[in-house]
């Protein structure tokens, strides 16, 4: 039963069943904003980590991130934040930081994105804490800022991308829509604090760990071999409008309208692709007049693509969606077709028959909407359904007495003089 909170209202006491166990006893605090970091605990608390998100009492700079229902509640915060605990305290006073200081210490294990000289700098907390384990994000190795779509601008990607018969010294770039970097460094951080966990559980020594967000993105650009390759061939890669780089695949429109991807990096999905398009005989033709096999390998299907893609266009203006796919998935081969977003969160492919979503009870915006469970799953363990969000503050006063011991008193007065907050459901 939900018991009554130091501000006479009902506290909300839902089960908190993590979606798997496996980091059952880690607690983390969380001290974080936007995507990268929030994303850090996310993935930690899926797991069953208990991860503990302070925020200034006002909300941290992603409370009410666009967009909002109608309620005021942003639906960024709401999903990045499932599974989490909520403290909000008035990070903007002196008490305030050291509450939080004395969490992080208490608690042994910090994600943050605030910077390292900040009242929360690693050192500070582990003067307190010697083995702290932090994972902290930042912008460049060099202490400048940056953001997802900043870096992006750095890492030579826009500039690959878009149609391929764009002038190149005039065509401008193409932004990606998703904050791919913020998930990539998220996820790398979650990775990193469990890496220094296990340091630290072997040697007994604490970590201070740093993530730059734009390490991640040109050593992720490094790592795909792409910058070798720019190197090596001393110019950049061509745009190729929808086209795989190296390999065969694109996106092509069937007689009814449907625009499909279709890609193929083995023999058996080229073999499939060409029986699905029935093209054996038009593909045969094409090999003998350029003097390839396009079986042997990406290399002449890739060299060759634009004869390949008028072949398969052509076929596929012939056929109708329904007859298309079916013949596609006959073959087994690797297709999808193309849906607007609003178009995929309604699939059930994709989402009702899919267990990775699960039934999100109790979000703070009010809106029910199906939510992810843990992307890892685990045969023969239950998942459990995704937990909700928190409200701000929730947890502040559960927080504050079992990790630093204080009384109903004194964080009462801490809530009167204005240095924590309790829930903002109301």
């Amino acid at each position: 039963m939900a018991q009554p909170g130091l501000d006479g209202g009902p506290t909300r006491t839902l089960p908190r069943i993590p979606m798997y166990n496996l980091l059952d006893g880690l607690s983390i605090i969380e001290a974080s904003s936007f995507v990268a970091s929030p994303t850090a605990g996310l993935y930690c608390a899926q797991m069953g980590a208990e991860v503990i998100r302070v925020d200034h009492k006002a909300g941290g700079l992603d409370y009410d991130r666009y967009m909002l229902t109608k309620e005021g509640r942003s639906l960024s915060w709401e999903n990045l934040n499932r599974a989490k605990k909520s403290v909000a305290l008035d990070l903007r006073s002196g008490e305030g930081r050291e509450l939080l200081v004395e969490l992080a210490a208490r608690t042994g294990n910090l994600i943050t994105n605030l910077p390292e000289k900040s009242f929360l700098s690693h050192d500070a907390i582990a003067a307190k804490r010697p083995d702290l384990v932090s994972v902290r994000i930042m912008g460049w190795h060099d202490g400048r800022q940056a953001m997802d779509f900043t870096v992006n601008a750095a890492s030579g990607y826009p500039l690959m991308c878009g149609p391929e018969d764009w002038d190149v010294a005039s065509a401008p770039p193409v932004n990606q829509v998703l904050p791919a970097w913020d998930f990539v460094t998220g996820a790398y951080c979650a990775f990193a604090l469990l890496a220094g966990l296990r340091h630290r559980d072997a040697s007994g020594e604490g970590s201070a760990i740093r993530v730059p967000l734009g390490d991640v993105a040109i050593g992720t650009m490094a790592n795909s071999g792409a910058m070798a390759e720019m190197l090596y061939r001393g110019a950049d890669r061509q745009r190729l409008g929808n086209a795989i780089w190296g390999a065969f695949g694109r996106d092509f429109r069937s007689r009814d309208g449907v625009r499909f991807m279709v890609a193929a990096l083995t023999s058996k999905q080229w073999n499939g692709l060409v029986a699905a398009f029935d093209l054996a005989s038009e593909i045969a033709v094409l090999e003998n007049e350029l003097g390839v096999r396009f079986a042997d390998g990406d290399s002449p299907r890739f060299e060759n693509r634009h004869r390949l893609f008028d072949l398969f266009q052509s076929r596929a203006e012939a056929m109708d969606w329904a007859e298309l796919s079916t013949r596609l998935a006959e073959q087994g081969t690797t297709f999808e077709r193309y849906r607007t977003m609003y178009e995929a969160a309604r699939d059930a492919e994709l989402v009702a028959d899919n267990p990775l979503f699960g039934p999100s009870p109790a979000n703070p915006s009010g809106f029910d909407y199906p939510a992810t469970r843990s992307f890892a799953n685990i045969p023969g363990r239950a998942a459990g359904d995704p937990a909700p969000a928190p409200y701000l503050g929730q947890h502040t006063e559960e927080v504050l007495a079992e990790r630093l011991g204080l009384s109903s008193g004194a964080i009462g007065a801490l809530v009167d003089r204005g240095v924590a907050r309790l829930s903002d459901a109301n």
